[in-house]
C-alpha cells in the first residue's frame, strides 16, 4: 500500500485529507460523496480518530505491549457544542486508504499499469489473451507457433509460490491477550449499521480436505475485540466450506486479508468457477505468480505483502446476531445469525495502511471494479453463452438485478435460448432481470436515452418472459428468501408498430385519479412507446388491483405503467432505476392484461402479502455532512448533487 500510495500520487490521482475525521460517519461519509464525483481521487486519510464516551473506553492492565497500545492514543477532551457529554478521542496510527478503484483511469491503471512484469494496454488485451486461452486454435505457420507458445508460457504465472524469508507482512505479531480489533481503524459506515465493518478483507479459505482455496470478498463485523461476524452467504465458496467443516465437527480456518496490491483485492470478488483460486487471475494478469506465505496461527496462506492479517478460526456450531448493514444494494440488510470468527492472531507490516471502501447506493467503487469484471470474464461466458457478442450489468442495477445483453440473433427464439443460459450459469443465475437485443444496436457502454429508446422501439407486452430461479441472497425485495421471479425482454428483431395517442402530463393525472386517488404525481417518458410513472402515495389497495380499470380507460395512451413511492423524483432515470430493478419482484409486482404491462415498484408490506420488514435506504447522516462542510471539506458539494444521486 505504501508503494501503491505514491503510484497513485505520481498519476495525479489521490488526495491526502490531513484533517482529523472520525472513522465512523464522517470518514466514510466523504469517501461516498468523493468516489460520485466525475473527477473523483483516491482518498487517504492521515489522522483517523474516534470519539467515545469516557465511559466505554477499553482498559488494559497488562505489561505487554498491546495493539491499542501501540496503535492508538487517547486524549481527554472536554464537552463542545457537539457533544452532550465528555468524550475521549482515540487516535489511530494507521492511516485509511479509500476510493482506491474509484474511477475508471484508476481502474486502467491497476490492471495495466502498476505492478506489472509486461504492461498489458488495456482491459481489452487482458480479455483478448484470456479468450485466447479458452479457444485454442492449432497454429499453421511458424510465427503463430511462437505466439502460440508465448501464450502458453505465460500461463506458468498462475501457480501461486512461497515466499521464503520473513514476510512482511509479519513484522509485527499480536496474540492472546495482546489482540484487539478495536485498535485498527475499521469504519462504520450508516448511522444504523450495528457496529464497525471489514469491507476490504480478503478473505481466505480453503475445503476441509485442502485441495480447493478461496478468496471472497465479504463484510466483517467486529463483535467483540478478538471475535469476527462472517457475512458470508449461501451461494458463496467459503460457504460451501464452512458446511464440510460442521459435517466433519472441525474448526474452520480463516484469515483475512487487507491491504497489499489492490488486485489482491479484486480477485476476491472476481465470479471465477468452483474449486478454482481467485490468485491464478492475478498471475496471470499481472505476468508473475502471486507470493505466498504461511500464517502463523493457521495453516492457510496469504500474499505476503499484504498490510494487515487477521488469522483465526470458525466454530461451525457458534452463531451471533450481525447487522444491520447498509449494503451494495443501497438498502440496510437486516440482523441475521451468521458465523463467529475468534481471532488467534494479527500481524502487520510495521507501517501499514487500512484499505476499506463504501458500499450503498450507486454510483461507487463497485461500478469499476464490476465493469473489469465485465471485460475480463466476458471471453468466459461466451463459452457457455452461444451467440454472445457483449454485455453489460449496470451499476444502478446492482449488477445482479438487471443486464443487458447484444447477442447474434441467427435463429428463432435465440434470444429465449440466452435468457436460460443467463439464469441458470454460475454466478449469472442471481441475475433478476435481463434485456436483450441485436448486433446492430447501440454500445451498452453509450447513451442510455439511446439504448433506452432502441429497447422501447422493438418491445411490447408479447415480448416480456417471466419465470423463476434463485436471486442473490441480499435480494429484499423477493417473496421467498433468495427465490424470485425473473424476466426477460426480448428486444431483438425489427422496430415495432406503436400508435398511442399522445396525451399530457397535466392531463394524464387527473385520469388516473379518478381510478386510483393514491396516485399524487406523474410523468411520461416520452416516446413512440412511452412509459408513464407513477408516484404512488399508498392506503389500503394493493396498487396492482387497479389495473383492469388503467387498461380498459386509459390502454391507448401507453402500454407500460411503472408504479413508484411517491417521494421519488420521477425525472431522475438513475435513481429511479435503482428504485424499481431493487423493489420489485416479477412473481408478484407484475401484470399484463391484454397489451398493457403494470409493475409495482413501491415499497412491499402486509397489503401486498409481505410479512417482513421493508429494509430503509442508505441516506447520509445530515449533521456529519454539516460538520464535514464546516470544516471545509464539502466546498464543491451543492444540493443539487445531493439530490442527484439520493444521499440525504
Amino acid at each position: 500500500m505504501q508503494d501503491f500510495i505514491r503510484f497513485l500520487e505520481s498519476h495525479n490521482e489521490l488526495k491526502i485529507i490531513d484533517t482529523p475525521l472520525d472513522i465512523e460517519l464522517e470518514i466514510p461519509h466523504l469517501a461516498y460523496l468523493e468516489v460520485k464525483k466525475k473527477d473523483s481521487k483516491a482518498l487517504l486519510f492521515t489522522h483517523p480518530i474516534h470519539r467515545k464516551p469516557t465511559q466505554t473506553n477499553i482498559h488494559t492492565d497488562s505489561k505487554t505491549p498491546t495493539m491499542l497500545t501501540e496503535l492508538t492514543h487517547t486524549t481527554n477532551i472536554p464537552t463542545d457544542t457537539n457533544l452532550p457529554y465528555p468524550h475521549n478521542i482515540e487516535s489511530f496510527h494507521i492511516p485509511v486508504l479509500m476510493n482506491v478503484f474509484g474511477s475508471q483511469k484508476r481502474l486502467e491503471l491497476i490492471a495495466t499499469h502498476y505492478n506489472c512484469n509486461t504492461k498489458f494496454h488495456s482491459l481489452e488485451s487482458i480479455a483478448l489473451l484470456i479468450k485466447k486461452m479458452l479457444q485454442p486454435t492449432m497454429p499453421k505457420t511458424l510465427q503463430a507457433k511462437l505466439t502460440k507458445l508465448k501464450e502458453l508460457w505465460a500461463m506458468r504465472h498462475i501457480f501461486p509460490k512461497h515466499y521464503k524469508g520473513k514476510p512482511p507482512c509479519q513484522e509485527k505479531i499480536y496474540k492472546a491477550d495482546s489482540i484487539n480489533l478495536f485498535a485498527l481503524p475499521i469504519l462504520k459506515t450508516w448511522e444504523e449499521d450495528g457496529g464497525r465493518f471489514i469491507t476490504m478483507g480478503q478473505v481466505y479459505t480453503r475445503s476441509l480436505n485442502g485441495e480447493s482455496h478461496n478468496i471472497g470478498l465479504y463484510r466483517l463485523q467486529i463483535h467483540s475485540h478478538n471475535e469476527l461476524l462472517m457475512h458470508w452467504q449461501i451461494h458463496k465458496d467459503a460457504t460451501h466450506f464452512f458446511h464440510e467443516y460442521k459435517q466433519a465437527n472441525k474448526l474452520m480456518p480463516v484469515s483475512v486479508a487487507i491491504g497489499g496490491d489492490p488486485l489482491y483485492t479484486w480477485c476476491g470478488q472476481a465470479p471465477m468457477p468452483p474449486k478454482v483460486f481467485e490468485l491464478m487471475l492475478y498471475g496471470l494478469i499481472r505476468t508473475k505468480n502471486p507470493l505466498l506465505t504461511q500464517c502463523i496461527s493457521n495453516d492457510l496462506r496469504v500474499p505476503y505483502d499484504c498490510d494487515i492479517v487477521i488469522e483465526g478460526f470458525v466454530d461451525t456450531n457458534k452463531f451471533a446476531p450481525e447487522g444491520k448493514f447498509g449494503d451494495h444494494t443501497g438498502f440496510y440488510t437486516p440482523i441475521e445469525p451468521y458465523p463467529i470468527m475468534q481471532v488467534h492472531a494479527i500481524t502487520t507490516k510495521y507501517n501499514p495502511i487500512y484499505l476499506a471502501t463504501v458500499v450503498g447506493k450507486p454510483p461507487l467503487e463497485d461500478k469499476y471494479m464490476g465493469y473489469m469484471t465485465e471485460r475480463l470474464f466476458l471471453p468466459l461466458l461466451q463459452t457457455s453463452a452461444h451467440g454472445l457478442i457483449d454485455y453489460a450489468m449496470p451499476e444502478n442495477g446492482v449488477f445482479h438485478n438487471l443486464i443487458l445483453a447484444k447477442i447474434a440473433t441467427n435463429y428463432p427464439a435465440q434470444s429465449l435460448q440466452m435468457m436460460h443460459t443467463f439464469f441458470g450459469i454460475g454466478q449469472m443465475s442471481f441475475v433478476k432481470h435481463a434485456i436483450f437485443v441485436d448486433a446492430d444496436a447501440p454500445s451498452l457502454h453509450a447513451n442510455y436515452k439511446i439504448l433506452c429508446d432502441y429497447i422501447l422501439d422493438r418491445i411490447n407486452a408479447e415480448k416480456l418472459y417471466n419465470t423463476m430461479g434463485n436471486c442473490d441472497a441480499l435480494d429484499h425485495a423477493c417473496k421467498e428468501f433468495a427465490v424470485s421471479g425473473k424476466l426477460g425482454i426480448d428486444a431483438s428483431g425489427s422496430v415495432l408498430h406503436h400508435d398511442f395517442i399522445a396525451i399530457t402530463e397535466d392531463v394524464l393525472l387527473p385520469k388516473m385519479q379518478d381510478i386510483a386517488n393514491e396516485i399524487t404525481t406523474l410523468h411520461i417518458y416520452q416516446h413512440k412507446n412511452p412509459l408513464i410513472i407513477c408516484g404512488v402515495c399508498k392506503q389500503k389497495t394493493p396498487i396492482l388491483e387497479y389495473a383492469q380499470r388503467f387498461h380498459e380507460a386509459l390502454g391507448q395512451y401507453g402500454a407500460f405503467f411503472i408504479f413508484v413511492d411517491s417521494d421519488n423524483d420521477l425525472t431522475n432515470y438513475y435513481m429511479l432505476l435503482w428504485r424499481v430493478v431493487n423493489s420489485i419482484d416479477i412473481a408478484r409486482d407484475f401484470k399484463i392484461i391484454a397489451h398493457c404491462v403494470f409493475l409495482d415498484a413501491t415499497a412491499k408490506s402486509t397489503l401486498e402479502g409481505y410479512n417482513r420488514e421493508w429494509p430503509k435506504d442508505t441516506l447520509c447522516t445530515e449533521s456529519v455532512l454539516t460538520q464535514l462542510q464546516q470544516k471545509g471539506l464539502l466546498e464543491d458539494i451543492d444540493m443539487a448533487f445531493y439530490k442527484q444521486f439520493g444521499i440525504i
